[in-house]
């Protein structure tokens, strides 16, 4: 019934294993000089601007007059922790109204509707709480998000498994007359729902079942204290470090906190120290993954699949674990001695930065990447960062948004309490004929406690309501951006522009996914198919022709897998960010290689893909595309096609 995706959008997860694009453009000496101008727009702006503690009234060109009311998101009850108490049980009350009508209605259309109904009664308040619980500043909120998850997570694995509602259902699904007149999305949609309570153990015996809820809920248990362990930081009293160290950390009295592996430091010590602590097995978080893992493959052979990855890919692109481990053994095959060469040379480079200390180890391999990129491309951060601002970049997605796909992004201001920390920007997504589209709301910026990942959130799905109103998708996106300084507005490394553009194209699904049913809205779609999009736009943001429209100075114009957090929602799937790439990559060359602002690409871009959300089977999806039903090798052969491309003779090729 409710199937809240969080999709998080790690650039480093696959960086570390495909080198980086950055440099299609260079901005140094020798580029060719362009007039631009030095003014922002309203969303250039917004994002350049530095807070001042207060809130700020630049926003400019749009502002919702009448807007809501005083509580998180717009929703009244919000205004406090104690109003997640009172969604949940106007959730939950309306979810009992809801069973009954679809109990007692004739199996028909109306039948989808009412589940979908049900299914987004309940997801707009897990959805929410699912954010709340994991990036608000204030404990009291967090907790009663948290206890709000747990208890509409219950409902919800107790809701799979009633008998009587499954009936409701399997009577439409068995009336071959009536599945034949319902729309292709509509025939989706309630083959999805019964989806649902076939892996829920509906088939099983009284007792089985509730054993079945008893697993689920103490899955969604584990997974959240899993999650909440991966990002909490490490200390270590300050005398056991190098004095001349400590100031690359933060402290905390007589400790040192240690919040994240520093892979960038170029100080060979500093990224050793945050990699043995950073990474220094909790017996908690081992034991939590432990009991996560064996209660998966409980619940998996109770409900009758072999593995939890059976049960996990059923719907996918790939479809099998058998499809998965082919993919990636042919993928391995063919990048084994590249990768050989790749840490060969990474060797080298130490060998001469740091010849008394020469070995290579692991916290070593994302810097001296680096660094030989740095050196072969001449693309040092130093010197470019300060045309990457962060407002360049938003006004470089707007005007690719615009370019592509007829759409704009304008800054609102949020009224007092809708957001959770002063420095949050409010989007409304405005197409050019069809009007607001949606809001997202950007969490960009580092502070105390926030989870060192890049995600997006949906907080609220579109679906067309029963009185023909669109309901409108809200999303989140969080970033970990370093705040702007005294001299300086907040400078993208390529790194970081990439996770930008990455998780914009998560909101963009989000905001094009213009479904019947929230069930199937944007990003609640197989998992391997909903990286596309994202990853799509990374090869937008590395791509010269569109760096080219924004960049501009801002003044002058291992032990890991227990702060893995992907082991919890992409458990059995992160294979899915490859498999993405690969659609991503033929995509990219097929449709936009030749003219990344190409709008009738970008239509059909989102007639064939957005549009559909998780209402269409991914590979119908990517066949409609790309015009062709591709093979393995065509994933694995578009992956290796990329790592083969010589730089200068793509950027030579693309001019």
């Amino acid at each position: 019934m409710l199937c809240t995706r969080r999709l998080s959008g790690l650039g480093a997860g696959i960086a570390a294993v495909w080198p980086c694009r950055a440099g299609h453009c260079s901005l140094g000496a020798g580029s060719p000089t362009r007039r631009v101008s030095t003014s922002w727009s309203p969303v250039g702006a917004a994002f350049n601007v530095r807070p001042q503690g207060r809130r700020l009234d630049l926003f400019g060109e749009r502002r919702v007059r009448g807007a809501g009311s005083e509580g998180l998101f717009g929703v009244p009850e919000l205004s406090a922790p104690e109003g997640f108490r009172i969604a949940q049980e106007e959730a939950l009350r309306k979810a009992d109204s809801l069973v009954e009508q679809a109990c007692s209605t004739p199996p028909g259309p109306q039948t989808v509707v009412i589940f979908d109904e049900l299914s987004d009664a309940l997801c707009r308040v897990a959805d929410l709480a699912d954010f709340v619980k994991i990036a608000h500043p204030e404990p009291a909120f967090r907790e009663a998000a948290e206890e709000a998850c747990r208890s509409i997570g219950t409902v919800v694995e107790k809701l799979n498994t009633n008998v009587d509602l499954y009936q409701s259902l399997q009577k439409l699904l068995a009336d071959k007359t009536l599945m034949e007149s319902l729309d292709a999305e509509t025939r989706r949609v309630a083959e999805l729902f019964m989806f649902d309570f076939e892996i829920s153990g509906i088939h099983l015996d009284e007792e089985k079942r509730r054993r079945a809820v008893d697993l689920n809920v103490k899955i969604l248990d584990l997974s959240s204290s899993f999650l909440m362990g991966t990002n909490f930081p490490n200390k270590i009293e300050k005398h056991l470090l190098p004095e001349h160290i400590h100031h690359n950390f933060s402290s905390d009295g007589h400790h040192v906190v240690i919040d994240g592996l520093h892979a960038e430091a170029p100080d060979d010590l500093v990224r050793e120290a945050a990699y043995k602590i950073f990474l220094y097995p909790s017996a908690g978080q081992l034991k939590c993954l432990e009991q996560l893992l064996v209660s998966r493959d409980l619940l998996a052979k109770l409900v009758g699949y072999s593995t939890f990855s059976h049960r996990a890919l059923q719907g996918t692109i790939a479809q099998t674990p058998e499809t998965v481990m082919q993919f990636l053994e042919k993928l391995s095959n063919k990048l084994s001695e590249r990768t050989v060469r790749d840490f060969e040379m990474m060797q080298r480079m130490k060998m001469k930065l740091n010849p008394q200390n020469s070995e290579l180890m692991p916290w070593d391999p994302p810097y001296y990447s680096g660094v030989i990129r740095a050196e072969r491309y001449n693309i040092e951060p130093s010197l470019y960062c300060p045309f990457f601002s962060l407002g360049a970049c938003m006004e470089g997605l707007n005007i690719l948004f615009n370019k592509l796909l007829g759409i704009s992004l304008y800054a609102e201001q949020p009224v007092k309490g809708e957001v959770w920390y002063e420095d949050v920007r409010k989007l409304a997504v405005v197409h050019e004929s069809e009007g607001l589209l949606g809001y997202i709301y950007c969490d960009f910026f580092q502070r105390a406690d926030k989870p060192h990942q890049d995600c997006h959130f949906t907080i609220r799905g579109g679906r067309l309501k029963e009185d023909g109103d669109y309901q409108l998708p809200v999303v989140v996106l969080m970033l970990n951006l370093p705040r702007s300084s005294r001299n300086s507005p907040t400078l993208l490394t390529p790194g970081m522009m990439e996770n930008l553009f990455h998780e914009m194209g998560h909101a963009m699904h989000s905001m094009l996914g213009r479904t019947r049913y929230q069930h199937v809205t944007g990003t609640r779609c197989p998992t391997d198919f909903a990286e596309v999009p994202s990853i799509l736009m990374e090869y937008f943001s590395n791509d010269y022709r569109v760096v080219n429209q924004f960049a501009r100075h801002y003044q002058t114009g291992q032990a890991w897998q227990l702060r893995f957090s992907h082991l919890v929602g992409y458990g059995a799937k992160y294979y899915s960010y490859l498999m993405s790439r690969a659609v991503a990559s033929m995509v990219w060359k097929e449709c936009f290689l030749k003219d990344p602002f190409n709008r009738a690409a970008g239509e059909r871009y989102r007639r064939e893909m957005l549009a559909h959300g998780g209402g269409k089977e991914p590979m119908l999806m990517v066949q409609g595309m790309l015009q062709k039903s591709p093979s393995i090798d065509d994933f694995v052969g578009a992956l290796v096609s990329d790592l083969d491309l010589d730089f200068e003779t793509f950027l030579m090729d693309s001019e």
